[in-house]
């Protein structure tokens, strides 16, 4: 069904909306009308309770139809709903949950800062107390779905330490949140991208999300799951690439011949249909794992961490590399604009840097890697 959508409501408009750096608010519309803003929501909040394996093989069609729409969703229903899930009370959900899958809005993940990317311990936005709530101040960068989410998930320093970093459930309507940029991106220009200004934002005390100083670990959990959906994400991507490259090579003729009976072509294609394949038996490995050992509300295994990284590292580094390759593929059409593979290649050079830079989630491979040898947890 996800296929379908892309090829019917998606495809279609993917240029317009690239030109544009928007996307119309009636495909969200659409795809809460199917459940899409929903996916792994439990049945008894009105979502369809998908299995980690179903979600991502939906997610990556979508985003084989367009990277900006599977990114909003996968925000929408990775991290947030997962934090919901698994550290929000009872009350918490109960408000929440249903509207978040019947798609009355969508949701951001609101972390990073300008000087606290791949750091989170450092961020500057501070939560202090007051009265019977909290007041918020600080700027948010890179927030996808900022402008248009109803909720933002909110991490503000409470304390000194990393443990004092706090999770906060913001409704966008709160006095004092405006929208102080929008970014230029390389590409997924479709995708809402901005910068969030907190200037005393008052919550009332229920507004927290977890304890005191749980935030930094509601975020790592988080974006565990966050990192299979921009694996996803990438794979769509990848497979996009790879089915323009291979159909422009059997149309296209030179010397007499079409491209794809050229060996300098076949060894290309060969390699893209390799790496995604590697990719996606990757993503699907670890979905697997989370199905069998981490429900939508269990605590996840610490082991989860590292294995989702090795996945979002080689889905979105299967993608540049296949979108490279068919750019390449294409010659000089695939330079221009006019073609899609070269806003295939723009979008996927994302998916190596967002939800955790490649750089730094190798470093986090390398130390579970090492801990594991040394026969510690």
């Amino acid at each position: 069904m996800a296929r379908e959508f892309s090829r019917g409501e998606i495809r279609p408009h993917v240029e317009d909306w690239d030109t544009e750096r928007a996307l119309p608010e009636e495909i969200f519309q659409k795809l809460a009308e199917l459940g899409f803003l929903g996916m792994r929501v439990p049945e008894a909040h009105g979502g369809l309770a998908l299995d980690a394996t179903t979600y991502l093989t939906a997610l990556e069609a979508l985003a084989w139809g367009d990277a900006s729409v599977a990114l909003s969703l996968s925000i929408h229903n990775g991290p947030v709903t997962r934090a919901l899930l698994g550290w929000g009370t009872e009350a918490q959900q109960e408000r929440w949950l249903p509207p978040l899958a019947a798609g009355e809005f969508l949701a951001a993940f609101a972390l990073s800062e300008r000087d606290a990317g791949s750091d989170p311990s450092s961020l500057a936005a501070e939560a202090r107390p007051s009265g019977d709530g909290w007041i918020l101040d600080g700027t948010k960068a890179w927030v996808t779905n900022g402008d248009r989410a109803g909720l933002l998930l909110v991490f503000a320093r409470t304390g000194e330490s990393r443990d004092g970093i706090s999770a906060f459930l913001v409704p966008r309507e709160t006095p004092g949140i405006e929208v102080v940029g929008r970014d230029r991106t390389l590409g997924l220009s479709a995708s809402e991208t901005v910068t969030l200004g907190l200037s005393e934002v008052f919550l009332p005390r229920e507004a927290m999300l977890g304890a005191p100083g749980e935030g930094f670990e509601i975020a790592m959990d988080a974006l565990t799951i966050g990192r299979l959906g921009i694996a996803a994400q990438s794979l769509g991507i990848a497979q996009a690439a790879f089915e323009h490259a291979l159909d422009y090579s059997g149309e296209r003729e030179q010397f007499g011949h079409s491209l794809h009976r050229f060996g300098g072509i076949e060894e290309k294609l060969a390699g893209m249909a390799i790496r995604i394949a590697q990719a996606r038996a990757l993503t699907l490995e670890v979905a697997a794992f989370v199905d069998g050992d981490g429900g939508p509300s269990e605590e996840l295994p610490s082991s989860l961490r590292a294995r989702t990284a090795m996945a979002k590292v080689a889905a979105s580094e299967a993608a540049m590399w296949t979108a490279d390759e068919a750019v390449q593929i294409y010659g000089g059409y695939g330079y221009m604009r006019d073609y899609p593979v070269e806003r295939l290649m723009r979008d996927a050079k994302g998916t190596e840097i967002y939800e955790g830079a490649n750089e730094v989630l190798r470093m986090l491979v390398a130390r579970h890697t090492v801990r594991e040898s040394a026969g510690a947890e």
